[in-house]
């Protein structure tokens, strides 16, 4: 009885520290550019989604903005060219950032970099936070053993778009230039996030 008791105990310490599943959360983000409407996946890729809820609910993409935009007649990486745009926070939200999350490869969740994927930004394994991309046509190269990282882990797969892909081939399509973060890839001036928010079914 105490062993069926102490095993019960773990059962439910274990569950209260896994991240609530949900099958299908649609999130809004509103840009100075038009509405994107994303579903994210928190069956395949628990973590990652539970992450970017987080910042959704807190707030952090409030008065942030689409910053970058890759794209073949922009990109600095000629040797594994690839398309997408990326999302950061408000920037003086910074420094409330969560704890990076571990990596949710595309073997282990069964996700790929399809057109209009949502993608973790990352430097090395482990390290996403908030900043995300939505991917422009299929991009295999940044699955598991692709060659845009060079660790060749990948990027997480979160989720999709479901409505506003003209909005996202707008923003790629906005003029970029030089002197940003990203160099040539930098969005000049950077479309700003007017608000984002879980969508009420």
């Amino acid at each position: 009885m105490i062993r069926a008791f102490a095993a019960a105990v773990v059962l439910v310490a274990v569950a209260s520290q896994t991240p609530h599943v949900q099958r299908s959360v649609i999130v809004v983000f509103d840009t100075e550019k038009g509405t994107i409407e994303m579903e994210v996946d928190g069956v395949h890729a628990p973590a990652t989604a539970a992450n970017f809820l987080k910042y959704v609910d807190a707030g952090f993409y409030d008065g942030g903005s689409v910053n970058r935009a890759v794209r073949p007649d922009n990109t600095v990486r000629h040797d594994v060219e690839i398309q997408v745009i990326q999302f950061q926070i408000d920037p003086a939200r910074r420094r409330d950032e969560f704890p990076p999350i571990p990596l949710e490869r595309t073997t282990a969740t069964g996700l790929r970099h399809v057109d209009g994927a949502l993608s973790m930004a990352r430097s090395g394994p482990d390290t996403a936070t908030a900043s995300f991309s939505i991917v422009i046509g299929d991009q295999p190269e940044m699955n598991f053993g692709g060659r845009r990282n060079p660790d060749g882990q990948g990027f997480a797969v979160f989720g999709r778009v479901t409505r506003g892909m003209d909005v996202v081939k707008a923003l790629q399509a906005s003029p970029t230039g030089s002197s940003g973060p990203y160099g040539t890839e930098s969005l000049m001036p950077p479309i700003r996030i007017l608000k984002a928010y879980r969508k009420e079914r």
